[in-house]
């Protein structure tokens, strides 16, 4: 049984409106890294809202786990272009918030607050922001920023990680980088992954397939497999299989764009 499943989901966030997707079918299975590419305004973050809960379909059905996604799901991390990282809280109690307000580290957090700080240090060394505990989010850089709030995305142990063009704002070097970190922390301790981006080389050197979406109402025009070993090394992305797949992801979406 696949984890996320998409089942013939159209969605227009206005009765009678326009559609923001159409007859999406689509399925994630457990520990998969899934990536979705598509022009702008192609309902891109209209998926993750679906899975996520915070929106309904107007027609079709989202399932996670097996059961019909109906309100927000406790199950998902998510992280964004901007990190939205809490200025009044240290990376660590930013770390921490998601134990705070969700069951059932929400009970617990009182009892097991030691437990939890020792969790969000570790996590935090395994991306290199050992020392960074006690920084506020405006003494970091911005890929240390990133790098934190995939952790808050990870500290609750989601069955679910969604990315919403994580790596987007920042510099060249830094978004590799992060690359690696998180396909580091994903093969460590596998869980499932939706990203969304822009980026076509981002999506081949993380991904396990690729989705690619046309001009809204966005509708899946095709699927690449990247049936590449694992790990990924930055090397990988100087080679030719690489630029092939990225090149045919490339093609997919000229195509798409020659439509008028």
């Amino acid at each position: 049984m696949a984890f996320v499943d998409f089942e013939h989901v159209s969605l227009a966030y206005d009765e009678g409106g326009p559609l923001a997707i159409e007859d999406i079918s689509f399925s994630v299975q457990e520990n998969e890294f899934v990536a979705v590419v598509g022009p702008s305004g192609c309902g891109k973050s209209t998926l993750m809202k679906l899975v996520s809960g915070l929106t309904e379909p107007t027609e079709g059905y989202v399932y996670l786990g097996g059961r019909q996604v109906a309100g927000p799901q406790k199950c998902i991390g998510m992280a964004f272009q901007a990190s939205n990282l809490l200025p009044w809280r240290t990376t660590l109690d930013n770390l921490m918030l998601p134990l705070e307000i969700v069951q059932p580290y929400r009970s617990q957090f009182r009892r097991r607050k030691q437990e939890f700080i020792e969790q969000a240090r570790a996590l935090l060394a395994r991306v290199g922001l050992a020392g960074a505990e006690n920084k506020y989010p405006w003494e970091l850089s911005g890929g240390m920023q990133q790098r934190a709030s995939i952790c808050r995305a990870l500290i609750h142990k989601p069955r679910l990680l969604m990315l919403d063009e994580p790596f987007g704002a920042l510099d060249a070097f830094t978004r590799e980088e992060l690359w690696c970190m998180l396909q580091d922390l994903w093969q460590e301790d596998p869980f499932t992954v939706i990203l969304v981006t822009h980026d076509l080389r981002e999506a081949v050197f993380l991904a396990d397939t690729v989705y690619v979406l046309s001009k809204g109402p966005g509708q899946i025009v095709a699927q690449k497999q990247i049936d590449e070993a694992r790990p990924r090394s930055l090397e990988f992305t100087y080679s030719k299989p690489f630029a092939d797949n990225v090149q045919e992801l490339r093609e997919h979406i000229g195509r798409i764009r020659a439509v008028q």
